[in-house]
C-alpha cells in the first residue's frame, strides 16, 4: 500500500512539474483558402477557389510539444468546367475543428499534423442563368481531413500558419457520382488574447 502511495504521489509531482512548466494561450486567427475538390470526372474540370476562414484557438505548449484545438469558419468550394461550358464557383461553408498536434524546432518554428472534423453549414453553385443553386442536399453534412502544416510563433503573441488540410473523406451525397473530396491550403495569421505561464 505504501508503495502504491509512494507512486500515486511520484507522479501527481512529476504532472504539477510539467503542467507549471506549460504555457496556455486563447487568441484569434485568420487567412487565406486556395480550395479545391479532387474529382475523377472526364466530362469536368476542377479548378482552385480562393476563400477565407476564421476563428479561434487554445494553444497549450510543454516544452518541445504543443496541442492546439481550434474552432474555425472555412469558405472552401472549386470553380468547376464542364466540357464545353462555362466555369461555376461552388462555395462550400464548413465549421471545423481541427486538432493539431506541433512539434517546435528552434526560433518558434513548428511541425503541425493533426485530424480535422468538418461540418458542412452551407453549400451553393453558380447558376448558368444567373445567381445561385443551394446544392447543400447533394454534399454529405460531415467531413474528416488530415491537417498538415508548417508554423512560426513570433514574439508579441503573433503566429504565422501555412497548412494543407487533404480530404479523407467522400464530400458528396449522390447516388452513382464520382467521388469527390475536399483539399484546403491554409495560409493564417493569429494572435494570442490572452497567455498563462511560461
Amino acid at each position: 500500500m505504501k508503495k502504491v502511495v509512494f507512486v500515486l504521489l511520484f507522479l501527481f509531482a512529476v504532472v504539477s512539474q510539467s503542467f507549471s512548466q506549460a504555457s496556455i494561450a486563447l487568441g484569434v486567427k485568420g487567412g487565406l483558402n486556395f480550395a479545391n475538390v479532387d474529382a475523377s470526372s472526364p466530362s469536368t474540370a476542377y479548378n482552385s477557389k480562393t476563400g477565407y476562414h476564421a476563428g479561434a484557438y487554445l494553444s497549450i505548449k510543454l516544452a518541445k510539444i504543443g496541442i492546439q484545438p481550434e474552432i474555425i469558419f472555412s469558405r472552401q468550394g472549386s470553380s468547376i468546367k464542364p466540357l464545353n461550358g462555362t466555369s461555376l464557383d461552388t462555395r462550400f461553408d464548413y465549421v471545423n475543428i481541427p486538432v493539431i498536434l506541433k512539434l517546435y524546432l528552434v526560433g518558434g518554428l513548428n511541425l503541425q499534423a493533426g485530424p480535422q472534423f468538418g461540418f458542412l453549414a452551407s453549400a451553393s453553385q453558380d447558376a448558368v442563368a444567373g445567381g445561385s443553386v443551394d446544392i447543400k442536399n447533394t454534399l454529405k453534412s460531415s467531413d474528416i481531413t488530415a491537417a498538415l502544416g508548417l508554423g512560426w510563433d513570433l514574439p508579441f503573441g503573433l503566429n504565422i500558419d501555412a497548412r494543407y488540410n487533404l480530404g479523407l473523406t467522400k464530400i458528396n451525397d449522390v447516388a452513382g457520382s464520382a467521388d469527390a473530396k475536399n483539399q484546403v491550403i491554409q495560409v493564417s495569421v493569429g494572435f494570442n488574447l490572452l497567455k498563462f505561464g511560461n
